[in-house]
C-alpha cells in the first residue's frame, strides 16, 4: 500500500486499520527522511521546513497512531530511524543534523513516557548505507568518488553499510533479543561516529 506519511490523516488511518484488521500492532517501524545539504546561509526555508514535517513529524504522528493499539494489548516496539547524524554533526548539513538530533531526543522522551505501559522505543541509526538516499551528501562531497574516498578514509571499517545489516538491526530491536531496552540510539555506521 502506497502512502504520503505527510498526510496525518491516512498515515493515522492506516496504523489504526492495521490494528483493527490484524487485532493487534506489535511493531512499528517508521522509516522516512528528507536530506538538504548547506549550512545556516544555504538551507532554504522550504527546505528546513520540508526537513522538520518528514524527520521528525511524521514520526511523531505514527508513533501517536500506534500507542492507543499498544496500550491496549499490553505492550510493543516503536523503531524510529534517525541517523548517525542524530549522535554527531555534519558540516554543512544543519537541516538534517538538527533534525536527526530532535528524532532522538524524542524517542527518548516517548520511551520515557511509555516504558510503563511495556512499549518500547528505540531510534535506529544508521551511517553510510549505499543507497539512492546519500545524493545529498554526494552533492555536498563533490562526487562519487570523493563520498567513496570518504567511506574509504574516514569510517573505521572502511566500507559501505548494507541494507541487510539495517534489517538485522530493525528484526532485534522489533522481536524479543531487546526486551530489556528502551529510550537507546542503536548506532550501525562502522564506527564512524567513534
Amino acid at each position: 500500500m502506497a502512502l504520503d506519511v505527510l498526510d496525518d490523516e491516512a498515515l493515522t488511518t492506516a496504523l489504526v486499520d492495521s490494528a483493527r484488521e490484524f487485532g493487534r500492532l506489535d511493531v512499528l517501524h517508521s522509516h522516512a527522511g528528507y536530506q538538504a545539504e548547506g549550512n545556516l546561509e544555504q538551507v532554504g526555508i522550504d527546505d528546513m521546513d520540508m526537513s522538520w514535517r518528514l524527520n521528525v513529524r511524521a514520526h511523531f504522528i505514527a508513533a501517536r497512531a500506534a500507542v492507543g493499539p499498544m496500550k491496549a494489548q499490553g505492550g510493543g516496539s516503536i523503531i524510529i530511524t534517525s541517523s548517525n547524524s542524530g549522535v554527531q554533526f555534519d558540516r554543512e548539513m544543519i537541516a538534517y543534523a538538527t533534525t536527526k538530533h530532535a528524532v532522538v531526543a524524542m524517542t527518548r522522551q516517548m520511551a520515557a513516557d511509555y516504558a510503563g505501559h511495556n512499549i518500547r522505543f528505540n531510534a535506529l541509526c544508521p551511517g553510510f548505507i549505499d543507497t539512492p538516499f546519500n545524493a545529498g551528501f554526494e552533492a555536498q562531497m563533490g562526487g562519487r568518488d570523493n563520498l567513496e574516498g570518504y567511506i574509504t578514509g574516514n569510517i573505521p571499517m572502511g566500507r559501505w553499510g548494507t541494507a541487510c545489516e539495517i534489517g538485522d538491526s530493525v528484526l532485534f530491536l522489533a522481536s524479543d533479543m531487546s526486551s530489556f531496552m528502551t529510550g537507546h540510539a542503536l548506532v550501525i555506521d562502522g564506527g564512524e561516529s567513534i
